[in-house]
């Protein structure tokens, strides 16, 4: 019932004090979770994430599953939400959630090999041959937006993309100094133009997702693909572009290959260029104050190349 290490330390970087106390409870959570689900843990926790406690176990009736127990953070708080509305169409199954705890009782996807294996940035997505990869992907989770219908009352609400909006504004119109010195004027502009574009959403309110990446989606047994992990959000459906676009961006970061990815992606979510490479450049620029506050010299000037790319 341990963590792997690299998980560990992760959680104790990120979340401090409430990391430690997380670490502190989890055996108590996992005997409580598995007792109450009737469950027993079956192997080591999964290596390969950031900031949860995720084991295969069996459940009384002698199938298999996942229990996942996350560290909740503004990201990952609409998990829960976002499987229940998915209802395994596309997406592993939901079994159970107690808002208590936030831990899941989720469909074990087997073999559960990545769609593309992540090595972290500048990510893989945008290679030429990735492309079919990435179509795969754009038809999985244009299939996965719908309406957030019947959400139970007990769970966490899903976070809004007007949210990340909001955030954008107050981190762009007045920069830490730090920022201020390494973004260059026109970038603060695009930026304050996109804030302004993307506060008032295009079209109706779905579930869609943050995090876009081709490491989330799985072979699977029911289905070829699954998609787990998902960061959804509540947002208009070209929100799902921005991730996307932004990475694929990273493998050549220039004006040229960017335009070709967002007219490519744009097409296979079925949403509109325009909106689908605006949400690419802020997510750009969020990357870029992160990896500021971070001390990260070389992500900082990847990210500040993807921008310049998707600039207006």
């Amino acid at each position: 019932m341990t963590l792997p290490v690299d998980v560990a330390e992760n959680i104790r970087e990120i979340f401090a004090e409430r990391g430690e106390r997380w670490l502190a409870e989890l055996p108590e959570v996992i005997e409580e979770r598995c007792a109450a689900w009737g469950l027993d843990v079956v192997g080591e926790a999964f290596g390969g994430g950031t900031h949860s406690w995720v084991a295969p176990v069996r459940r009384a009736d002698g199938s298999f599953a996942v229990l996942k127990i996350p560290v909740v953070d503004e990201e990952n708080i609409g998990e829960a939400a976002g499987l229940f509305c998915y209802a395994g169409d596309g997406a592993v199954r939901l079994y159970e959630f107690d808002p208590k705890t936030n831990a899941l009782l989720l469909e074990w996807a087997r073999p559960g090999s990545p769609l593309i294996v992540q090595p972290g940035f500048p990510s893989l997505e945008g290679l030429p041959e990735n492309v079919d990869k990435v179509e795969l992907a754009c038809g999985l989770y244009r299939r996965l937006r719908r309406e957030p219908l019947g959400i139970p009352d007990d769970f966490p609400p899903l976070p809004e993309a007007a949210g990340m909006v909001a955030d954008w504004v107050e981190m762009f119109s007045e920069p830490e100094p730090e920022v201020a010195e390494v973004i260059p004027a026109r970038l603060l502009d695009s930026a304050h133009i996109w804030c302004e574009r993307l506060a008032t959403p295009d079209g109706p309110l779905l579930v869609v997702n943050r995090d876009t990446h081709l490491g989330n989606i799985v072979a699977a047994e029911r289905e070829p693909w699954l998609l787990i992990d998902p960061k959804a959000y509540l947002g208009e459906a070209a929100f799902d572009a921005g991730f996307l676009i932004m990475i694929s961006v990273q493998s050549s970061p220039t004006a040229e290959h960017a335009a070709a990815v967002v007219k490519r992606i744009a097409a296979g979510l079925e949403v509109d260029p325009e909106r689908a490479r605006g949400w690419a450049f802020m997510r750009a620029m969020e990357e870029i104050v992160w990896a500021v506050e971070d001390d990260e010299p070389e992500d900082r000037e990847l990210h500040l190349s993807v921008a310049r790319a998707l600039a207006l």
